[in-house]
């Protein structure tokens, strides 16, 4: 049984640029709340720049299908996850979704560079600003009934 299982939910998958399917899965489901925490990230931090455009699509064009799907329940809400730093060549992509996920009186979560298991910087963190990947969850978790507008959730620079 999956994490998602144990809490109650239901796992789906389905493709964010398949606008039909993925309004039906969110409709299907009658969330109180969407999660959009998409990325198109490699595994390889080296591969992030060669991988830039597929990210800024699924920022822009990929978030604008989960706010259609959602809107379509005419009730739930979207807190949108987003990054606390400015991407070389990609502000465009993330200051449209964001302002979409806020058109839309959802929250964006601006998350710093994770770091810890899983991540790309298991064994040292990056530079700020950054936050664990636990840390992360755990404070998302107190975001589910947050107020629509932008909150940042990264490490403290000391």
């Amino acid at each position: 049984m999956s994490t998602i299982e144990n809490a109650g939910g239901t796992p789906v998958v389905v493709d964010v640029y398949d606008v039909e399917a993925l309004t039906a899965a969110v409709v299907q489901s009658r969330p109180e709340l969407v999660m959009h925490q998409l990325t198109d990230l490699p595994d390889d931090v080296a591969d992030i720049p060669a991988r830039a455009a597929g990210n800024s699509r699924i920022r822009t064009e990929g978030t604008a299908n989960l706010l259609a799907a959602t809107l379509a329940t005419g009730s739930a809400r979207m807190l949108g996850q987003s990054i606390a730093w400015t991407p070389l060549g990609r502000a465009d992509a993330v200051a449209w979704h964001e302002a979409a996920v806020l058109d839309a009186g959802g929250v964006v979560v601006r998350y710093g560079q994770f770091y810890g298991p899983g991540t790309h910087y298991e064994t040292e963190p990056p530079a700020h600003p950054r936050i664990h990947v636990s840390d992360a969850a755990q404070r998302t978790v107190l975001l589910v009934v947050a107020a629509p507008g932008v909150v940042v959730l990264a490490d403290p620079e000391s």
